[in-house]
């Protein structure tokens, strides 16, 4: 039986934009505060740096949450864009941190945005994968002629998780054990990003947004558990079952829509870590120079990830018209997908 796949025809991204959060967190500030208990247990002092490749991360000021995160994004997507506001039909937040329990963060975006009346709005939680599976039910009701916009927004702030986590590591009550299940959190990193998904048609152009394939072990759930101020994460199995998937998901593709590495000039992968992307092109077989990079600089950003690689891209000049692109993530639960988006 074939995975489920979504595949699009009239679907063109419309808009795409990403903010930096302002606050710069280096990996060596977080080892200096983690120094003792590096000495404890007989590790490198360098270990969060050498081991993920992530030399710093971005946090926001303090008071900012995350719907304000994801409104800069929106902003700045509307302003540099053609699309009336009032047009726009859903929006979807698809971020892991939220504002409260409830109301949803989407309808704190919408209301801060001022977009009216007629504008679903609704949260899509899917750890780090809930961006891609977001824009693929927005496409799915663009798809329908449901609706003619939708705005897929994401705004993470990881202040508070790893502050905790760096907290919690410095006791000296905490064993061996705890701290590697929880090692993790320390690379998470803020970001805000939006993407405007709209009916394509003779007056509405821009990259087609095609779909593509999702797949899922649902066995590994418990593989990463995360909570508002603690992560517990077995980080060697989560890589496994997460690379076993993707590189299932990745064969299924290829049959399924003549996907072929060598035919794809960008991959927008979800950035975890320096061996996470590693061991991602080394098992898909991807161009290593057609993988771009942010973690080094941003780290884990969760949902946020994929689509600001893209948007970043862009701004850069780095995508030309025709080329085949590939947005890819995983997210612990376990689900992996993977989209296709002609420039």
């Amino acid at each position: 039986m074939s995975a489920p796949q979504s595949r699009y025809s009239e679907v063109a991204i419309t808009g795409l934009a990403h903010v930096d959060a302002d606050v710069t967190v280096t990996s060596q500030s977080i080892e200096d505060q983690l120094s003792a208990t590096f000495a404890r247990f007989e590790m490198p002092g360098d270990l969060l740096q050498s081991l993920t490749g992530i030399d710093e991360r971005r946090f926001w000021s303090q008071g900012m949450v995350p719907s304000d995160a994801a409104v800069l994004a929106a902003e700045k997507l509307i302003a540099e864009g053609d699309v009336d506001p009032d047009a726009i039909g859903l929006l979807i937040n698809t971020s892991v941190c939220r504002d409260h329990l409830e109301p949803s963060t989407a309808s704190i975006v919408q209301g801060k945005l001022g977009l009216g009346r007629n504008c679903m709005n609704f949260d899509v939680g899917s750890a780090c994968l809930g961006f891609l599976n977001g824009a693929n039910i927005a496409s799915a009701m663009i798809e329908r002629g449901d609706i003619e916009h939708a705005l897929i927004v994401d705004g993470e702030d990881c202040r508070q998780i790893v502050e905790a986590t760096v907290a919690r590591l410095q006791r000296t009550d905490i064993d061996e054990g705890t701290f590697r299940e929880q090692f993790a959190c320390l690379t998470l990193g803020s970001a805000g990003v939006a993407m405007l998904l709209s009916r394509a048609g003779s007056t509405t152009t821009g990259p087609r947004y095609l779909g593509g394939l999702s797949v899922s072990a649902a066995e590994h759930h418990a593989l990463s558990i995360g909570d508002p101020e603690e992560g517990r994460t077995d980080a060697h199995a989560l890589l496994m079952a997460g690379l076993d998937l993707a590189e299932d998901g990745w064969q299924e593709a290829q049959t399924e829509f003549d996907w072929a590495t060598d035919s794809v000039a960008m991959v927008a992968a979800h950035q975890v870590s320096r061996v996470h992307t590693d061991m991602l092109i080394d098992r898909l077989g991807f161009d290593n120079d057609r993988v771009p990079r942010t973690y080094p600089v941003y780290g884990n950003t969760g949902p946020a990830s994929v689509p600001t690689v893209l948007s970043k891209e862009a701004d850069a000049g780095r995508i030309k018209s025709g080329d085949r692109v590939i947005l890819t993530g995983m997210g612990s639960g376990l689900n992996a997908s993977a989209v296709e988006v002609i420039w």
